[in-house]
């Protein structure tokens, strides 16, 4: 059975296990900043809330853990390359927000190893596997941060780089969440993200969970973001780069 075909029939198996649920009930849907989000009925996998034309996704819960750790992601996803191309210093402060299990935190720490890795994930049981693994592989330049539906909770201006796969799309609260981030960003500190490529129309990803890099960039354009580049070196995905440019407010 080609690739493809199996990646299709396992996201379909695991949307049906976890029943589309989002992880944080129905945060889509309350303590949006006015005027910001448009309403409409949901779609299958959608939460029916508009963010610039985009309908949110439902987030994938802890119970997609074997998702996250299949065996042909490295092969799919090139995780090391990815890492490779973050361009981090020894020193880097590095936020992975939606951490998961750790898939790309602990990369991450091995290249910052006079820097820290701050994990962030709004769901404890993520972040309870992500410690366990922690613990197994002996690192120590790892904070775990239970993070809100609209708030990050990272300390201000102090990341050098912060990286989001496959995350974005599912925050349920995108404007507040990347006006907290930047606030948390240093002047220059690079945002990345790494999202399935929403102009591939034959790919097996369901719609909600890809983005197109014009939708991308008109995203983080609206909370001050700069674009910088985007690298098109990944099989499904691209990985764009932005940067908080000096002495500048989210928009």
């Amino acid at each position: 059975m080609p690739t493809r075909t199996v990646l299709t029939l396992a996201l379909l198996s695991l949307t049906a296990a976890l029943g589309l649920a989002c992880a944080t009930g129905e945060p889509a849907l309350d303590g949006a900043s006015p005027g910001i989000y448009d309403r409409r009925p949901p779609s299958q996998g959608g939460t029916g809330k508009i963010y610039m034309g985009r309908e949110i996704s439902l987030t994938m819960t802890w119970h997609g853990i074997p998702w996250l750790e299949r065996e042909d992601r490295e092969e799919r996803e090139l995780p090391d390359r990815v890492v490779e191309a973050m361009a981090l210093a020894p020193g880097d402060v590095v936020a992975d927000i939606g951490a998961g299990s750790g898939y790309f935190t602990f990369r991450i720490a091995r290249r910052v190893p006079e820097g820290r890795v701050l994990a962030v994930d709004v769901q404890d049981e993520m972040l309870t596997a992500l410690g366990r693994r922690m613990d197994e592989e002996g690192l120590d330049n790892v904070d775990l941060i239970l993070g809100a539906i609209d708030d990050p909770k990272l300390p201000p201006a102090e990341v050098d780089a912060a990286l989001m796969v496959d995350a974005y799309h599912e925050f349920s609260h995108p404007y507040e969440m990347m006006t907290r981030l930047v606030e948390a960003m240093r002047p220059g500190g690079r945002v990345i993200l790494v999202e399935y490529r929403g102009e591939d129309r034959d790919s097996h990803i369901h719609p909600l969970h890809r983005m197109t890099e014009a939708q991308v960039r008109r995203e983080m354009a609206a909370v001050g973001l700069d674009w910088v580049e985007t690298l098109d070196f990944l099989p499904d995905q691209h990985m764009l780069i932005f940067t908080k440019p000096a002495g500048e407010a989210p928009g």
